[in-house]
């Protein structure tokens, strides 16, 4: 029976290890698509699975990844030849399936998108979650009546992963883009993906008293939340709209009702972890040809398994700037 790595999260009263462990086909979940993983990539969401969190992966000892591109192997719905390229993105990989930080997946065909023309393996999980939920929210805000011509567009969290693919995806369509960040050494980086402007995080942190702030943006993608996002709210030029993704900045939005009813705008909520499979289909798509991006390979850093452990750590402690693709082909 095939054997093959995975990297392995164990939660004990003594606290958690993770160690690349040796495992067999038979002990992956029975689903009806087994994926030779080439290809896959971290995400917060990844490092809070692989730090024993109860509220992002129930069961350990468990495999995270919730990004994963690779070939079919074997696939008894019949949907899928042999040697087609694939990527599995969300649902409930890595999460309570065991995930892409492993040689071999095994999951329903219904969570899986056929690679388009024109996209690599390499650069799906380049863009992995992070970079389709920047698509979503750029989506739900075009829905909206945005055009580059009505002003900036902010975006926070900027050197994350959706924050900085956003940055790049908007300047490379022609947007005036202001990134905010709460690290000075990225303002160079930001600026090379076309940030016009940045912003300190705590510029949009601090709790202000006035109703409204200066109309200044015609749009947001919000990856921050509570008090960040409502002064986003209150800074939006009349109609405008702010797609909101994130939470790190906490979960609570203590807003008042006046941007709305003065000003119009709207609250754009983006879920991509359970987004339907054709909205992947869709923005996949789009990513290997209109949106292309050429500034995609700077956006990441490409590690090994064996390097995912540290880079946990560091993604915990804030001191991660590029995202993390992760060679599942060398030894």
């Amino acid at each position: 029976m095939t054997s093959y790595r995975a990297l392995r999260v164990h939660v004990t009263d003594s606290g958690i290890t993770r160690a690349i462990e040796t495992r067999s086909l038979d002990e992956l979940p029975d689903h009806d698509v087994l994926v030779r993983v080439h290809w896959s990539s971290m995400n917060y969401k990844d490092a809070l699975s692989a730090n024993g969190h109860k509220g992002i992966s129930r069961h350990y000892p468990h495999t995270p990844g919730i990004d994963a591109a690779g070939v079919v192997e074997r696939d008894r719905s019949g949907r899928f030849e042999p040697g087609t390229e694939v990527v599995v993105l969300g649902f409930d990989l890595g999460m309570n399936t065991d995930g892409g930080f492993a040689d071999y997946i095994r999951v329903p065909a219904d969570w899986i998108v056929t690679l388009p023309d024109g996209l690599s393996m390499a650069d799906s999980m380049r863009l992995g979650t992070a970079g389709v939920t920047a698509a979503y929210c750029l989506e739900k805000l075009l829905d909206n009546g945005l055009r580059a011509s009505q002003g900036p567009v902010l975006v926070t969290g900027a050197t994350g992963g959706v924050g900085s693919i956003a940055v790049h995806l908007l300047a490379t369509l022609g947007y005036t883009v202001t990134a905010v960040t709460g690290k000075p050494e990225a303002h160079d980086w930001l600026r090379e993906l076309g940030a016009s402007e940045i912003l300190p995080r705590e510029a949009l942190s601090e709790p202000q008293k006035k109703a409204l702030l200066a109309g200044t943006y015609a749009a947001a993608i919000d990856t921050v939340g509570d008090q960040t996002l409502v002064n986003i709210l209150k800074s939006l030029k009349y109609g405008g709209s702010v797609a909101a993704c994130g939470i790190v900045g906490g979960t609570k939005i203590p807003a008042e009702i006046y941007p709305f009813i003065l000003r119009g705008v709207n609250l754009l909520g983006v879920a991509s972890a359970d987004a339907p499979l054709e909205a992947r289909k869709r923005v996949f798509a789009k990513f290997a040809k209109l949106w292309s991006l050429p500034k995609l390979a700077g956006l990441c850093d490409t590690i090994l398994l064996d390097q995912v452990s540290p880079r946990v750590e560091a993604m915990l402690a804030g001191k991660i700037q590029r995202r993390a693709l992760i060679d599942m082909e060398a030894p």
